[in-house]
Order: structure tokens, then sequence, then C-alpha cells
């Protein structure tokens, strides 16, 4: 596997297509598959950004997956670079105003007129979920229907997998949700549990695929306890969903973070 620092990739410059692919950035696993040839699959339209920063202990991570072009997917990468150096800036503040500057930064970027504008010249839209870790805690943002998963033995045992919630019928791009009259997104902040929480994203390729192996997230939290490594269970799950025949792309990416600090319980 190839190593790299900060990660950024689109599907149409590399499609990944009939080839499974699995790459480290730092602590991260980002696992891609463009979907079978022989299924009528052509073209890969998902993308994804990684920024890491090892000694400020934090992950920033996007994931697109958009149809008819990967023109929206394109441009919001395109425009997360060109602020790279602002929004490093707040990812690096202390925890207590960074989720909320955040978020005030993102909002403020996908508002503005120039973004806006931009959005009427490409061809389609792209859902987009944003995500970003530091100390004990996951901040994520949500347009469409990519999922974030939060993986703990603790949060299983109770039947409790997804952070997000899949919304259709939200895009940014042609279609743009912030060009409406109330914009439609999800945002929120999750501690982490005490001991190893694994934190997985995924395009709906992987539960969408023909037999439907993923469908439910106990399949995606059972590869990889049931695996030695994450290279293991991401490759494992690849080639499952390359057998099944799967037409539409995938792109996943996973790490794992041991909390040592006391998460919330219930007073007794």
């Amino acid at each position: 596997m190839n190593k790299y620092d900060d990660f950024k990739w689109i599907g149409s410059q590399e499609t990944f297509i009939d080839t499974p692919n699995l790459v480290r950035i730092h602590s991260l696993s980002l696992g891609r598959f463009g979907g079978h040839s022989s299924a009528g699959q052509a073209k890969n339209e998902d993308g994804c950004l990684i920024w890491c920063d090892e000694k400020e202990d934090w992950e920033f991570v996007i994931l697109l997956d958009a149809h008819h072009s990967a023109e929206s997917a394109q441009l919001i990468l395109d425009e997360f670079e060109k602020e790279k150096s602002t929004i490093k800036n707040v990812l690096s503040e202390p925890i207590r105003g960074a989720f909320k500057k955040l978020e005030q930064t993102v909002l403020q970027l996908f508002h503005s007129e120039e973004f806006i504008a931009s959005c009427q010249q490409v061809t389609g839209e792209t859902a987009c979920l944003i995500v970003f870790r530091k100390d004990q805690y996951v901040w994520w943002f949500s347009v469409g229907d990519c999922v974030f998963y939060l993986f703990h033995k603790e949060l299983a045992a109770l039947g409790q997998f997804a952070v997000n919630q899949r919304q259709f019928y939200e895009w940014i791009g042609r279609v743009n949700t912030f060009e409406q009259e109330v914009p439609c997104y999800s945002v929120g902040i999750r501690e982490l549990r005490t001991g190893e929480n694994r934190l997985f994203l995924t395009t709906d390729g992987l539960l969408e695929c023909p037999n439907e192996p993923y469908a439910h997230p106990i399949h995606i939290y059972n590869s990889f306890v049931n695996s030695k490594n994450d290279t293991t269970a991401m490759l494992s799950m690849l080639k499952v969903i390359q057998h099944n025949h799967v037409k539409d792309s995938t792109t996943m990416v996973t790490w794992k973070i041991n909390n040592n600090k006391e998460a919330a319980q219930p007073s007794l």
C-alpha cells in the first residue's frame, strides 16, 4: 500500500473499475472499488479528501458520492483545498471552540455567492459527508446519503452503529440544498466511548451491493472484529462486493481511536 500525507482523490481521474484498491493515509485506510464493467459501470463519481495532524491529534475527512458526473464532487474538493489554510487553523484551535467554528466555516463556504454560482455551472450534484475527530469527540456534517458509523463494543451490544441517517433527495451541486430558502443538512457531535472506537465512512455502493452482504451494519462491524487488522477487513469487503458484481462505485474510509478517557455513564 502507498502512504500519503494530505490526500485528495476524485473518481473521474482514477476510476478503479474492476480493480479493488486500498491505501493508507497516516492511520486511516481508504478502500475503493469503481464497480464492475460487466454490470454496466463505465465511470466513478466518488471523491475523498483526508487531512491529518498526528501531533495535534485530529483527522478531517470528506466523502463524496456524485451522479451524472464527478464535477460537483470536484468542485467541493477544490473549494476546501482553496480554504485549506483557514480550515486547518480552525481544526488546530482548542477543542472547546473548534467544532462550533468549523460548522460556521463550512456553512459560510457552502452559502457563499461564489460557491452557489459555481454549483450552477456543473453537471449533476453530490452527497457530501464531512467528519472531524479531535480528542475524544467527533463532529460530522452530512448532506445526502453517505453513511458514518461509530463501532464500539458497548454500542454494538445495544444495537447502535450509525451516527447519521441516509437522507435521500439532498445534494450539493446543480440541484443544491444551499439554494433553498432553508437549507437541509444534518450535523452533530458525538463522544467516543472509553477504549477502542472505530470510525467508518462509506458511500452507498457498499450498502446496495447485490445480495446485500453489508446492508446491515452488524456485518461491517463483524468484518473488523473477525479480521486481524484493517487491511484484511477492508480487502475482504472489497472482494465480497466485487464477487457480487456490484455496479455502483464504493469508497470507504476507516480508522481506530483508542480513547483512554472516561466516557459518560448513567448515574447509579
